[in-house]
């Protein structure tokens, strides 16, 4: 990690390169590759690799979701797979820490990266009304430019395995149509199946976990706000317990929330409701001719007299010539 990017995080949380505080926009950070991989040399094609894909945080309501990749030379992989990477799931804290170290010691053959989105990022996306962008399509987003960042690496990637989302065959024949030339395999558990997918998982679920545990505020007045959030899963109960403790009325919450969660909407239509002036609201209403609004005034049908449009907008009293 570099100078700038230090905090005051704990030990066991600083161990990956890969984290930026305070996080205020997405970012994709690509860990040095090993120059045994790209020995750039005349006339010769780099070393043949393996690579696996797989992400961290999907389903909670709060922090960034993160997508991996790692990746190494087929005639090392087998030592690659006894440095004993498994599904991040399945391992303890302090065993992902330990394999995140030892992926991270082992940088003169094992390459990774990581693609972090924002929670901001994720609302905005998903609440764009002209074109909304789901989950599925973040991912697929992530991993292709993951896998781009590689080959423009000058990598030989030859295999690629994909714990996907969505339907397993209309993504890996999507990856296959973009990656042409490379041995593509989605499937379910990969992370458990394929060691070069755990080690993305374990790289995806250490980088996501440094980041929501040394989350620093980027809000004012925060200084006292628990990071106590849990899983950040809806139904885990100290995430519950956190959301009621902290949520304020009209605001709402901080801007580690994903507020495109249904959990965050159904909490914020109960607290924060409020009427909003909205212009598609306007253009919805009968379009009237343009003279109607340099009436002077108009008649109501309570007899009445109201001004027009144009007098309401510019708080007019009256006009000597207008001409149309």
């Amino acid at each position: 990690m570099g100078a700038d990017d230090s905090t005051d995080m704990e030990v066991d949380t600083a161990i990956l390169p890969s984290v930026k505080l305070p996080m205020t926009r997405s970012y994709t950070y690509l860990n040095p590759v090993p120059e045994s991989i790209i020995q750039n040399l005349p006339n010769k094609v780099n070393e043949p690799c393996v690579l696996g894909v797989d992400e961290a945080g999907r389903g909670p309501c709060l922090g960034p979701m993160v997508y991996a990749v790692s990746f190494c030379p087929l005639s090392r992989y087998e030592e690659f797979k006894s440095l004993g990477c498994d599904d991040s799931k399945k391992l303890t804290h302090e065993r992902r820490i330990e394999l995140a170290q030892i992926i991270q010691d082992s940088q003169d053959y094992v390459g990774w990266a990581v693609k972090v989105i924002s929670p901001q990022d994720i609302s905005t996306n998903m609440f764009n009304r002209v074109n909304p962008v789901n989950l599925n399509q973040l991912a697929h987003d992530a991993t292709m430019e993951l896998i781009s960042l590689v080959i423009d690496s000058k990598v030989n990637l030859t295999e690629i395995y994909v714990d996907p989302v969505g339907p397993s065959a209309s993504y890996q024949e999507k990856l296959s149509r973009y990656f042409p030339g490379i041995s593509i395999t989605v499937e379910p558990k990969a992370d458990a199946l394929y060691p070069i997918v755990s080690a993305a998982s374990i790289c995806a679920k250490v980088t996501r976990d440094q980041i929501v545990k040394g989350w620093i505020w980027t809000e004012t007045g925060l200084d006292d706000v628990s990071r106590e959030f849990g899983s950040g899963y809806p139904s885990d109960p100290n995430t519950v317990a956190w959301l009621n403790e902290n949520e304020t009325p009209f605001f709402g919450f901080p801007s580690i929330m994903r507020f495109s969660w249904k959990t965050i909407t159904n909490r914020m239509e109960k607290s924060s409701t409020c009427e909003w002036s909205d212009e598609e609201d306007v253009e919805k209403k009968p379009k009237r001719s343009i003279k109607r609004m340099f009436e002077g005034h108009t008649k109501k049908k309570d007899d009445g007299y109201e001004k027009g449009q144009f007098y309401k907008s510019f708080r007019l009293v009256s006009r000597d010539h207008v001409s149309l």
